[in-house]
């Protein structure tokens, strides 16, 4: 008995059985409670107990979510390879620190392109909208107090404003380099005749034929 614990023992020496089979039944509920990390060969019970164990959630709906990249086949991902909500919770704040940047910036990109369409096609084409904006930034140069003009200017329907305000305010203000001369009603008549005019409805160029009779029968 001279490798048997004192705990084990009586005072006399003797094998205290009683405090064996207790600390035996203890061992055994302690087994019964411990976890063991399942191998590639371990069975779906096994998995699933070790990840309930270490906080794996029994569902993908139980992860925390965000606004910005939450989506539900991501965190089914999530489930199938037994991440946890803390885990999930760091992935979250990990992309909010460095990926909000660029999808913000990827935005401000694609918010522009659309604006840059939208006016595009107000003005007819690629040429015209540029010499329309160069007269609209001479316009504001001449007319509008410097905030009020990058204010409007921050959007197509601002630009469209000025350039509605400038037709109204100099109806002979023109889009293109050509100087601006007096045209006769021949003139007009005969630029109206134009396909531009009569098929493609080109805006700037039916603009320019009113504005020509409003100068001269005004």
């Amino acid at each position: 008995m001279e490798n048997i614990p004192e705990k084990f023992l009586n005072k006399d020496g003797t094998l205290n059985t009683g405090a064996l089979l207790k600390s035996y039944s203890e061992l055994e509920k302690k087994i019964g409670t411990m976890i063991s990390v399942p191998g590639e060969d371990s069975d779906d019970v096994t998995r699933a107990k070790f990840n309930r164990a270490i906080g794996v959630p029994e569902n993908a709906n139980e992860y925390p979510t965000n606004d910005l990249f939450d989506d539900e086949s991501l965190r089914e991902k999530f489930l199938e390879i037994g991440l946890t909500s803390t885990q999930v919770e760091k992935i979250y704040q990990i992309a909010n620190e460095f990926l909000s940047p660029v999808i913000n910036e990827l935005f401000d990109m694609q918010n522009e392109t659309n604006a840059i369409n939208e006016l595009k096609k107000f003005f007819g084409d690629d040429e015209k909208m540029y010499e329309a904006m160069r007269a609209i930034n001479s316009f504001g140069e001449k007319y509008l107090p410097r905030d009020a003009f990058d204010a409007l200017c921050a959007s197509p329907q601002g630009i469209r404003g000025i350039y509605a305000m400038m037709q109204s305010i100099e109806p002979t203000v023109q889009t293109d380099d050509a100087p601006q001369k007096n045209l006769t009603e021949n003139d007009l008549r005969r630029m109206m005749r134009d396909p531009k005019y009569w098929r493609d409805m080109d805006e700037e160029y039916v603009r320019k034929i009113e504005n020509g009779f409003k100068k001269l029968y005004s």
